[in-house]
C-alpha cells in the first residue's frame, strides 16, 4: 500500500511555503474564532439604525441576525465531518475566504433583503471557521496545553460576541452601518495571510470505499430549523395558528431528522453519540447559555438608545466592559479548569450568570448607564468562565478522526442558543413593544421588555445549573477514555 500523501493538496500552500509554528497557528485559530463570533454580535447595535435606513420592522431587522445563526446552525456539523474528510486546514482557509467576500457584499447591499443574503453567505463561512477552529487545537498545541488553548480560544470567543456591540457603534457614528460588515474584509485578509502561513498543512483522511456525505440529514436539519426560527419570529410576539403551524413543521422534521440518522451508513449526527452523558450536559448547557448570552445582545442596545436615550457610539462604549472581563477571564479559566476540573467552574460560571440576568431582570433606569453596564459585565465573567470549562469538557481526549464531528455537535448547541435567543427571547421582549414598531415604543415599555425577557433568561440558567449538578459523569481528563473506548 502506497503511504498516505503529506503534502498539501492548495498548489499555493506548498510545503516551502508553510512554516508551521504551534504559536502563530494558535493566533490565526483565535483571530477565526474572534471574527466568527464577531460576525454573530456586531449587527446587533445597528438594528435599530437598520430600521430607521430600510423603514422596516423589528421582526425585518431581526433577520439580518437569523440569517447568519441560520446559516452556521443548519450547516455546522456537516462541515466538521466534511474537514475529517478533506483536510480541516484546507477547508478553514476556504471559509475565511468567503467570509471575507460575504462580508463585502454585506457592505454593498442596496436593500435589506439583499443584506439578510449576504449574511447567510457569511454565516456559511463562519460556520466552517467555528468549526474546523476547535478542531485544529489538537493538532497545534501538546496535550498539556490544551486547558489554556481552550481558554484562549474561549477568551477571543466571548471578546467577539461582546466586543460586536462597542466596535458596532463607534463604526456607525464614524462611517454609517455598512462599516459594520466592511471592517471584516481587512481583518479577513489579515487571518488568512496568517492561517496559510501558519497552520499545519494535512492530506485528505483516507477512508475505505468512497467517503459519504449525509446530504439527507443536512436538508432535514435546514427545513427543521427553518421551521423553528419562522414560528418564533412571525406574529410579532403573538402566537397564532401560523406559528403552530410552522412549530408542529419544525416537530416533524426533528422526527425525521433522527430517524434518518438511525438508517443512513454515514450520519450527519450519529445517534449512538446521545448515551455519552457528559457530552449531552455539554451540549444541553451550551445551548441554554448561548440563548441569554444572545438576548443581552439583541434586547440591550435597545434598552440603551429607548429606555436610557444614549446615541450608536456611546451604546456600544456602555458595552465595552464584557469584552474587557472576558478578556481577562479566559486563560485563567483555562487554567482552573486543569486544576480542578470542569464541573466545579462549570457551576461557578453559572452562578455567576444567574447573579447577572437577576440584576438585568431587575434594572430600573434610575440606575442609568453604570447598573446596565454592572449587569452585562457580571454576566460576560459567568459566561467566560463556563464556556472555557464546557469546551474543555466536550473536546477533551476526542479521537483524531471525530474532532471535525464533536467541535460541529458544540459550535451546533451553541448556535441553536443563538438562534433561540435571537427569535424566542426576542419574541418575548416583543410581546411589550407597540404594534406600530420598535422604533415609536416607549422607555417604560423597553423597560418593561428587558424585565420580562431576563426573568426568563434567570430562570435558563437555573436550570442550566440543575442540570450540571445532576451530571456526574468521569471528568474528562480522567475517565473519558473509557466513555469514547465504550462509544468506539
Amino acid at each position: 500500500m502506497k503511504p498516505a500523501n503529506t503534502q498539501p493538496s492548495l498548489p499555493s500552500a506548498t510545503g516551502a511555503q508553510r512554516v508551521f509554528s504551534p504559536r502563530w497557528a494558535l493566533t490565526s485559530l483565535s483571530l477565526s474564532t474572534l471574527l466568527a463570533s464577531l460576525g454573530a454580535s456586531v449587527a446587533t447595535v445597528g438594528l435599530p439604525t437598520l430600521a430607521h435606513a430600510f423603514e422596516a420592522s423589528f421582526q425585518q431587522v431581526q433577520w439580518v441576525v437569523l440569517a447568519y445563526l441560520l446559516a452556521i446552525t443548519t450547516l455546522i456539523v456537516s462541515l466538521g465531518r466534511l474537514g475529517d474528510l478533506l483536510g480541516r486546514s484546507r477547508l478553514l482557509l476556504a471559509g475565511i475566504v468567503l467570509f471575507t467576500l460575504a462580508s463585502a457584499l454585506c457592505g454593498m447591499a442596496p436593500s435589506l433583503w439583499l443584506l439578510i443574503a449576504g449574511r447567510a453567505l457569511q454565516g456559511l463561512g463562519a460556520a466552517i471557521m467555528m468549526t474546523l477552529t476547535l478542531a485544529l487545537v489538537s493538532e497545534t498545541v501538546s496535550k498539556e496545553k490544551t486547558g489554556s488553548a481552550m481558554g484562549l480560544l474561549g477568551t477571543l470567543s466571548a471578546v467577539g460576541t461582546a466586543l460586536g456591540p462597542s466596535l458596532g457603534g463607534a463604526l456607525i457614528s464614524g462611517f454609517g452601518w455598512q462599516a459594520l460588515f466592511l471592517i471584516n474584509v481587512p481583518l479577513g485578509l489579515l487571518t488568512f495571510v496568517l492561517a496559510w502561513r501558519s497552520l499545519p498543512a494535512q492530506p485528505p483522511m483516507r477512508v475505505v470505499g468512497r467517503p459519504r456525505f449525509d446530504a439527507l440529514g443536512t436538508l432535514l436539519l435546514a427545513a427543521t430549523l427553518a421551521a423553528y426560527a419562522l414560528a418564533t419570529t412571525l406574529g410579532r410576539g403573538n402566537f397564532g395558528w401560523p406559528n403552530m403551524a410552522l412549530l408542529l413543521t419544525a416537530i416533524l422534521g426533528g422526527s425525521l431528522f433522527v430517524l434518518a440518522q438511525r438508517r443512513v451508513a454515514a450520519p450527519l449526527i450519529p445517534v449512538a453519540l446521545l448515551g455519552d452523558r457528559l457530552l449531552v450536559c455539554g451540549l444541553v448547557t451550551s445551548a441554554l447559555v448561548a440563548t441569554v448570552m444572545m438576548a443581552t445582545l439583541l434586547v440591550g442596545p435597545f434598552y440603551l438608545s429607548v429606555a436610557l436615550g444614549l446615541p450608536a457610539a456611546l451604546v456600544g462604549l456602555a458595552l465595552a466592559a464584557g469584552p474587557s472581563v472576558a478578556a481577562l477571564t479566559g486563560v485563567p479559566a483555562g487554567r482552573l479548569v486543569d486544576r480542578f476540573g470542569v464541573r466545579p467552574v462549570r457551576l461557578v460560571g453559572l452562578l455567576v450568570m444567574i447573579v447577572g440576568c437577576l440584576m438585568l431582570s431587575l434594572m430600573s433606569p434610575t440606575l442609568g448607564v453604570g447598573g446596565y453596564v454592572g449587569a452585562i459585565a457580571v454576566t460576560t465573567l459567568g459566561y467566560a468562565l463556563f464556556q472555557t470549562a464546557n469546551n474543555t469538557a466536550v473536546m477533551a481526549n476526542v479521537p483524531a478522526d471525530k474532532r471535525g464531528v464533536f467541535s460541529g455537535l458544540l459550535n451546533l448547541s451553541r448556535n441553536l442558543g443563538f438562534l433561540t435567543g435571537a427569535s424566542a427571547l426576542g419574541a418575548v421582549f416583543a410581546l411589550t413593544v407597540p404594534t406600530n414598531g420598535i422604533v415609536r415604543a416607549s422607555p417604560e415599555a423597553v423597560t418593561n421588555g428587558l424585565h420580562l425577557t431576563f426573568a426568563v433568561a434567570t430562570s435558563l440558567m437555573l436550570l442550566s445549573w440543575l442540570v450540571v449538578l445532576q451530571c456526574r459523569e468521569p471528568e474528562p481528563l480522567d475517565g473519558r477514555n473509557d466513555i469514547l473506548a465504550q462509544r468506539k
